[in-house]
């Protein structure tokens, strides 16, 4: 059985961001970063004070974005800590774009 490229391949994983994420501008960075790694999907806030979404694309850029989730953020957050789950090897992204849903 051939092993997945870890780069190439698209990839999709669900996250909740936990701290002070909210009032910080957060998803707009979310969605300002997802953009430049070329990552489809949306984000926001829960009625608990995290945030949560959806990322899809290439692993090393979805890699990327989760260790961004987990230790920068936007520039007032302070993470607590970061949860992923859901993730799996797709074969096309459901979501056109990165988009802050309300």
């Amino acid at each position: 059985m051939a092993v997945p490229n870890k780069k190439s391949g698209l990839t999709t994983a669900d996250f909740e961001v936990f701290g002070k994420v909210q009032g910080v501008f957060f998803r707009k960075h979310t969605q300002r970063k997802a953009n430049e790694l070329g990552i489809k999907g949306w984000v926001m806030n829960t009625a608990q004070g995290t945030v949560i979404g959806q990322m899809q694309g290439p692993q090393g850029a979805v890699e990327d974005m989760k260790t961004w989730l987990q230790k920068v953020g936007s520039p007032k957050s302070k993470i607590e800590k970061a949860s992923f789950r859901n993730e799996a090897l797709i074969t096309s992204c459901a979501f056109r774009t990165f988009e802050v849903r309300r």
